[in-house]
């Protein structure tokens, strides 16, 4: 499954289109990062950017729109309806798929403190990603925003950064980063300029007040339409969904003789919002998301289903198809890709026992070192899995020089040559994979001193299948070795193999 996440940068620049487009030009610039929408607004004077893909590429997406902002905005010269602590206000990193929430709080603690040593912003860390309990809520540590944070952070301990000195950037101010579940970002406006009404209705709703759980809330003056707002940060809609939010604010506005006029949402929403709100205000019966066209489709294209009557399981059935081509009675794919994957195996294994352990308490002073040996398995998983593929092209390219015309003398030294070429090739690709599983072995063993004790029996599993993966891909070495006419390649390829041999102990 790929991996992605998304990123949702608060940028304190909601007036200037010129300034905006110029730090979506320096994120989008990234390869395989995606924009996929872009949010201003003049009152809050503040503009939303939703980007996604890959970790890797968000993460430097997301510092080249921070550097780009440090160039353009001016907190000193800043008004708006919003609070905002820095240029970048927020930066939060949200799994979407292949991606676990701590995978997200790892990534945003590594991007903080990039922040701190390309730009020298000093960085919170809010939500997921606090390392103090009492940052997790995002307005606790923006109180008294810039103006009022900027004298305070060099006097009480209590307001220093998480990375970096207690001292503001001068024009940038500070960054708070995290990582969090996906969130709504939803505002209702009133039929009213009043902004203390919507500071009431905001207040009545809020969880902190004792309102709806996972509502986030203030009221909003929006000067350029005279209308106050009741701003809305919903943590998790499928708990308590947008439709029950509206109706309680249309229900508190109502107290005060005001009605709502429209609400908006900023950024992007799931669809399940939107399917929720419409089953409600429709009064659906029976209504499921299956009865949606997409959504039908969309299941239909994802995969073939399992032949009718079959009673075998999901797991087997991930398996099933690449042991058949493996039983077929052909060549490729053979040992080599076997091996390969025998130490993919063992790798994703690791990369469990590395994820669960990570989540335990008992392992928190573990938490860095368990999610770096968790992006390594995960890049050692990828190389492996390439593996397979390129044992099995590897002999077939030995088994097409096999049928080079050998008609005359020229025909024949060009066969040979062709034939030698490939079946270096062909031994190369287990030696590569067996190295592999040299450096795997030393991850896994490292493994064992952090991980969660209950976890020693999966991580012996993976270093026995380790161990096979590599004996099965060094056997493959020496077969390819035997035939071939070049003693001093042959002689420093066993040489490897020797040294691979001793470092895994089974010479």
């Amino acid at each position: 499954m790929k991996r992605l996440i998304e990123c949702v940068p608060n940028f304190s620049e909601g007036r200037d289109a010129a300034k905006v487009e110029a730090i979506v030009a320096a994120m989008s610039g990234v390869p395989g990062v995606f924009i996929l929408d872009q949010e201003m607004d003049a009152d809050h004077n503040r503009c939303v950017i939703t980007l996604a893909g890959e970790p890797d590429a968000v993460a430097e997406a997301a510092l080249l729109g921070v550097g780009k902002a440090t160039e353009l905005i001016d907190l000193n010269q800043h008004t708006g309806a919003h609070p905002r602590l820095g240029a970048t206000d927020v930066l939060p990193f949200i799994p979407v798929a292949g991606v676990t929430i701590e995978d997200c709080v790892a990534l945003a603690r590594r991007v903080g403190r990039e922040i701190w040593q390309r730009h020298r912003i000093p960085v919170y860390f809010y939500e997921a990603a606090a390392i103090r309990p009492d940052r997790a809520n995002l307005e606790k540590i923006r109180r008294g925003q810039f103006e009022g944070i900027r004298d305070e952070i060099r006097i009480k301990p209590e307001r220093a950064p998480d990375v970096g000195e207690a001292e503001l950037h001068p024009t940038a101010g500070a960054i708070v980063v995290g990582a969090r579940k996906f969130l709504i970002a939803y505002n209702v406006n009133l039929s009213t300029a009043d902004v203390e009404i919507a500071n009431k209705i905001a207040k009545a709703i809020r969880f902190s007040s004792g309102g709806l759980r996972n509502v986030k809330s203030m009221g909003v003056e929006l000067k350029a339409r005279q209308r106050a707002q009741v701003s809305i940060n919903l943590t998790d809609f499928e708990q308590t969904p947008m439709h029950r939010v509206y109706e309680m604010v249309k229900r508190e506005a109502a107290r005060y003789g005001v009605m709502p006029v429209g609400s908006e949402i900023v950024g992007l929403v799931p669809g399940k919002a939107i399917e929720m709100a419409a089953d409600y205000f429709l009064q659906l019966e029976n209504f499921t998301s299956a009865q949606i066209l997409e959504n039908r489709l969309a299941g239909a294209l994802a995969g073939v289903p399992a032949p009718s009557g079959s009673k075998e399981g999901k797991l087997a059935a991930l398996a099933r198809p690449f042991i058949t081509a493996v039983a077929e009675p052909t060549p490729t794919p053979g040992g080599g890709s076997v091996a390969a994957l025998a130490l993919a195996l063992a790798a994703g294994l690791g990369q469990m026992v590395a994820g669960l352990s990570r989540k335990k308490k008992s392992q928190a002073t573990h938490f860095e070192a368990l999610s770096a040996a968790l992006d390594a398995l995960r890049r050692t998983t990828d190389t492996l899995l390439e593996s397979i593929d390129r044992d099995a092209a590897s002999y077939d390219a030995v088994l097409a020089t096999f049928k080079l015309p050998q008609g005359d003398p020229a025909e024949q030294e060009l066969r040979k040559v062709a034939v030698e070429a490939a079946t270096r090739g062909a031994a190369e690709v287990p030696m590569n994979v067996a190295e592999a599983a040299l450096a795997l072995d030393e991850r896994l063993a490292e493994l064992e001193k952090i991980s969660a004790a209950a976890m020693q029996s999966d991580l012996r599993v993976a270093r026995l299948m380790a161990a096979a993966g590599a004996k099965g891909a060094l056997a493959n070495v020496e077969v390819n070795l035997e035939s071939l006419a070049d003693a001093a390649y042959v002689q420093a390829m066993r040489a490897r193999a020797r040294s691979v041999e001793a470092r895994l102990g089974y010479t």
